[in-house]
């Protein structure tokens, strides 16, 4: 298991494919396993998709602290230079969409384009402590597993059901400090001031059915350079639902940027 030495851990790491380099993040309680499994092989014969796992979860190590989006940002750099990438394109689902944001705007000089997957809002998430409490309760339930997979069946539109299955083995599996301070983090979240900082070609990605699709678009229209794609009949687990669809989108804005109608005026007054 390829794993690499970063910020006074151990990150778990794994790669595919050749060309311009994509980093690939995931959410809150996920995995690297959709990246690596589904995405990355549709993009190997063109890019180099460096998936990875954060402190915490999946296959990484799980250190005592350290389980916010500002470090967990630092962790991305720290593997970004290990791997010798001054620059790099980086994808982040839903809390690693948070990432995202983070390294946009206080790292953006490191970024050569930001794709932004369902993102937690710019402003973070709303912190209702009852919907947390309830999340801890489940966890501790001698049923949580067949609980969850019950809940997600119903939520992932389109996912498989061994996806499914394995998806919330991973979100049992995360740490204690992973799974309560990443909340927290996410809680006080807060970049929506700076969103004029974030000049890095972007593509903002929704699900229609997800909904967090609302502050997204909302986040999108502040965003200086960016474009958006909404995947109609899709919620959360845009990646998963629709792999084929979300490769040759990515595929499409590697080659083309961010592409809105700013961008295609400025041709106009250049034709």
């Amino acid at each position: 298991m390829p794993t690499l030495d970063i910020n006074d851990t151990t990150l778990f790491y794994d790669e595919l494919g050749s060309g311009e380099p994509i980093i690939l993040h995931h959410g809150y309680t996920g995995s690297h396993d959709v990246w690596l499994d589904e995405i990355a092989p549709r993009l190997a014969d063109r890019f180099r998709c460096i998936v990875m796992d954060a402190r915490g979860a999946a296959d990484s190590a799980r250190p005592d602290a350290g389980y916010n989006i500002p470090q967990y940002a630092l962790d991305v750099l720290g593997v970004a230079d290990a791997l010798g990438l001054d620059t790099f394109t980086y994808v982040g689902h839903s809390m690693g969409g948070g990432i995202g944001y983070q390294l946009g705007v206080h790292h953006g000089h490191r970024l050569d384009r930001l794709v932004l997957v369902a993102p937690i809002p710019a402003g973070g998430i709303q912190g209702d402590p009852a919907m947390h409490a309830e999340a801890v309760k489940l966890r501790a339930d001698p049923n949580a597993r067949s609980k969850m997979i019950a809940q997600r069946k119903l939520t992932n539109l389109r996912s498989s059901d061994a996806a499914i299955e394995r998806g919330v083995d991973r979100a049992l599996s995360v740490s204690e400090g992973h799974f309560n301070d990443s909340w927290q983090s996410m809680v006080d979240f807060d970049v929506s001031a700076e969103l004029d900082k974030l000049t890095t070609p972007t593509l903002m990605v929704a699900g229609a059915a997800d909904g967090l699709c609302t502050p997204n678009v909302n986040d999108w229209q502040k965003l200086p350079n960016a474009t958006l794609h909404v995947f109609s009949r899709v919620g959360h687990g845009v990646p998963g639902d629709v792999p084929d669809e979300f490769a040759a989108m990515l595929a499409d804005f590697m080659e083309h940027g961010a592409i809105n109608a700013k961008t295609l005026q400025e041709r106009m007054k250049q034709g």
